[in-house]
């Protein structure tokens, strides 16, 4: 007999039932949620084809079909935007908000699946299959599964913060596999994808699994995160005790009247003041430091920031010195192993060792090495270092723009740091390295200061005993450091920084200097680089004079070190090539094969032909053909940072606007001097035979080849005038003459610098004569004798001094001007180069005298 119980049981299944649900429903879209059978959720509805599919709802049975979205940023989603499956839903509640905003509660009843669209406009709206889920109670993998979800979902609970305990309660409560497995779905916190997939799951048994993989998933990440937790909670657990038992030590000590040293952390930072060796008032302040710092809350900052300053401050060496070796004959060996030739140099430190070892310190000695790239500057310092016994510490000031830099940042900012000076003594480790200021010439300045002015007091002798770093904020004794600058040019240092260096020139090498440079010093070195020592390897005179003519243009040794090193990497080629045919060693080491050893026995001899075959054509060449006579084109000598060079000056008077052009990328001081040239010789017409309107109607344009390199500086004035006269007169110059001086509107002719380079120049293109002005007659007296050697220097006063050597036919002179830069008849150009040079030698022999 049925009970009344089971008969409202078995209305309520049929009132349940899909087929009391019509087929046709409007389509509600869902945003970051899935809504479940068996689920009372509250939707916020806002949008219009939303409110529109509510409405049409309850004006009929108020049942809608929910959908999540695929994308919950698409704002009017049509059906591609939506899954297909969802979830047929009742309508219990709708409450009105603010903002045409409506609040429905709806209850899921059963899983669907859109299988036709009907509308999309005024509102979504599908034909939906129902699907009737019911559980075979006889299906044992089907029970299996839902104990082993069971489980699961307890854990999760169990594990999961934001759950509190009453959803397991209602979950326990629960008989119905269908029930259980929408309930834990819907409590379980994953992306709306993958709870999709209990929807698209055909059968029970497929939705389990499904939400056994969903919860051992976040089980995994829930047990991560726990790990985590306890890590975190652990390190901060432990923080706190350790704090807790310092607090306890220090009140114990302070208890017993002991002094407290701050505790093991501490103790060691204490024994470091003691010992440093620190002058009286840096160790008090660092004392005073310290009992702050014992103060201090070790999580605090502060405590941080101080305990770095005193380990810096306790770091850098007070008193520690290095010894000595005030040996001269020792030092003078060590010097003449390292560098070949550079006497000044060698004779300067040979003269400081000399003091040191009578006085026993010595002060105001700061030396500045200039010269071009390559020369041996940064060099000569280490050595110096090395034969002094003293530690060698280099501080790259190229590109330095800020003042911090040099004395430091002070200890309040976040990353404060002492200045390159204390961390320069920091890593030498005594008090009187050799501290190597390495291209002074190139620093600049901005906003942030200028790290010059920061340089003298570190470079002045009355003021670098107390030297004051920023960071440290102590007086620091610098006094014992020997400071070595070096630099390119010497007018691109500051003048108060200049005027504290004592300059040294360190010149350009000539030929046979860098020939004996390379025998001595580069070959070894690049023999055991290259893994060549021990063969004998001998390049001849002739291929190192090869590869410094026609492969390098320089002051320096550098390129050719470069190029060495390039035929040695060919040659070590060819080795390995010719030892590898002849060995059967698998391992790839050819080195202990019986051919190698063979081939290391042998002598390998560089001449010429090698060098050409290893480094293909030159890349310079001689420009002898370039020194014939020529009308209005005059040799110039240039000085530039990587040595000298020669500049032609090129001048040519046209019919036109009279107006002076200048071409070749020029300075200003260089258009200057060709202003001063041109207005001299049309003051002074008179004395050299021109026509006083030699330049009316004319437009005169002056250039200097190379026009993509900058030119600048006095010192083509003399060139300037002469091929400005030379053109205007129709005379030629020597094409074997070369020149520099800086002239005057009166035609006085100034001193330059920069004459060794300028004459290497000369006699590296094939110059004979050299017109020098006369200021500059002691200079050339200091210069080597191999500098000067086959050059006629002639020394200058003025422009009229220079006309007898210039021009070879200034006892016959042509018309003035004729045919405004034409080249003299033939019989004219060959009684100028017959008679020119014994001209010339007279002329020459007349200002000797005189």
């Amino acid at each position: 007999m049925t009970t009344p119980d089971e008969v409202l049981s078995t209305i309520e299944q049929a009132e349940r039932r899909p087929t009391a649900v019509p087929e046709e429903l409007p389509v509600l879209p869902l945003r970051d949620i899935v809504i479940y059978p068996h689920m009372i959720f509250p939707v916020l509805i806002g949008r219009a084809s939303s409110l529109k599919a509510v409405a049409h709802a309850l004006e009929r049975d108020k049942y809608a079909f929910l959908v999540s979205q695929k994308t919950a940023q698409t704002d009017d989603p049509g059906f591609a935007d939506l899954h297909v499956h969802g979830t047929v839903a009742k309508v219990l509640q709708v409450l009105r908000l603010p903002n045409n905003l409506l609040k429905v509660l709806v209850e899921g009843m059963f899983p669907g699946k859109i299988i036709e669209t009907i509308q999309e406009d005024p509102f979504l709206e599908a034909r939906i299959q129902m699907k009737s889920i019911v559980a075979d109670e006889t299906d044992r993998q089907l029970t299996a599964l839902v104990r082993h979800a069971t489980e699961l979902f307890e854990e999760y609970v169990k594990n999961h913060r934001n759950l509190p305990p009453e959803v397991l309660s209602a979950f326990d409560n629960i008989d119905d596999p269908v029930r259980k497995l929408f309930y834990a779905a819907a409590n379980v916190q994953q992306k709306v994808d993958v709870k999709q997939r209990i929807l698209t799951a055909n059968t029970l048994v497929d939705q389990y699994v499904e939400l056994i993989q969903m919860i051992s998933s976040e089980l995994e990440l829930l047990k991560l995160e726990a790990e985590i937790d306890t890590k975190v909670q652990d390190q901060i657990q432990k923080s706190q005790r350790k704090y807790f038992i310092q607090e306890q030590i220090r009140a114990l000590q302070k208890e017993l009247g002991d002094e407290d040293d701050g505790g093991p952390e501490l103790s060691p930072l204490k024994d470091q003041i003691e010992s440093a060796g620190l002058p009286e008032p840096v160790k008090t302040k660092a004392l005073e430091e310290f009992e702050r710092l014992k103060k201090t809350p070790s999580m605090s900052p502060e405590f941080a920031v101080n305990r770095t300053w005193l380990e810096v401050l306790t770091s850098v060496p007070w008193s520690k010195r290095s010894k000595d070796d005030l040996n001269i004959t020792h030092v003078r060996q060590i010097l003449d192993e390292d560098h070949y030739d550079l006497t000044k140099p060698k004779e300067r430190i040979l003269e400081y060792i000399s003091v040191l070892n009578l006085v026993g310190t010595i002060r105001g000695q700061i030396l500045c090495f200039v010269g071009p790239p390559g020369v041996g500057k940064t060099s000569l310092a280490k050595s110096i270092a090395r034969a002094m016994g003293r530690t060698f510490v280099r501080i790259s000031l190229g590109g330095v723009r800020d003042e911090a830099e040099i004395r430091g940042h002070r200890r309040t900012y976040i990353g404060a740091m002492p200045g390159k000076i204390v961390q320069a003594m920091k890593r030498a480790g005594t008090s009187n390295p050799v501290i190597l200021l390495d291209e002074i010439d190139k620093m600049s300045m901005d906003f942030r200061g200028d790290p010059s002015s920061a340089l003298l007091e570190v470079l002045d002798p009355e003021q670098n005993s107390a030297f004051n770093d920023h960071y440290l904020e102590v007086d620091y004794d610098l006094s014992n450091v020997l400071f070595i600058a070096t630099a390119n040019v010497r007018y691109e240092i500051p003048a108060p920084l200049l005027d504290r260096l004592e300059v040294i020139e360190l010149s350009s090498y000539l030929e046979p200097e860098k020939t004996e440079i390379a025998k001595r010093h580069i070959m070894p070195k690049l023999l055991e680089r290259h893994g060549l020592k021990g063969f004998d390897i001998r390049f001849s005179d002739d291929a190192l004079r090869s590869i410094i003519r026609n492969y390098t243009r320089e002051a320096g040794v550098r390129n050719m070190e470069r190029e060495i090193a390039g035929i040695l990497r060919k040659l070590t080629t060819e080795i390995v090539t010719e030892a590898s045919k002849n060995t059967s060693s698998n391992d790839g080491d050819v080195r202990h094969s019986p051919s190698f050893k063979k081939l290391k026995r042998r002598i390998w001899k560089i001449d010429t032909k090698d060098v050409e075959k290893f480094l293909k054509a030159p890349k310079f060449k001689e420009r002898k053909e370039e020194l014939t006579d020529k009308v209005g084109v005059a040799r110039g000598l240039a000085w530039t940072s990587v040595g000298g060079d020669t500049l032609p000056v090129e001048v040519t008077f046209m019919p036109g606007v009279e107006k002076l052009t200048l071409t070749g990328k020029l300075g200003d001081v260089m258009k200057e001097s060709a202003m001063a040239a041109l207005s001299y010789l049309r003051s002074d017409f008179a004395r050299f035979g021109l026509d006083p309107d030699f330049s009316k109607g004319k437009e005169i344009h002056v250039h200097v080849p190379e026009g993509a390199i900058p030119k600048d500086g006095p010192s083509a004035g003399i060139t300037m005038t002469l091929a400005l006269l030379s053109a205007a007169s129709g005379r030629p110059i020597r094409g074997d003459l070369a020149m520099t001086g800086e002239v005057t509107l009166r035609g006085q002719i100034l001193a330059i610098g920069g004459l060794n380079e300028k004459l290497l120049a000369a006699k590296r293109v094939g110059v004979t004569t050299v017109l020098v002005p006369e200021m500059n007659r002691m200079d050339v007296a200091d210069l080597q004798p191999a500098v000067t050697d086959d050059l006629e220097i002639v020394y200058v006063n003025t422009i009229a001094d220079a006309v007898p050597v210039a021009f070879p036919d200034a006892e016959a002179r042509r018309k003035p001007n004729a045919g405004c830069n034409a080249p003299a008849g033939k019989s004219a150009k060959r009684s100028a180069i017959k008679n020119g040079k014994a001209v010339g030698k007279a002329a020459v022999k007349r200002l000797r005298k005189a």
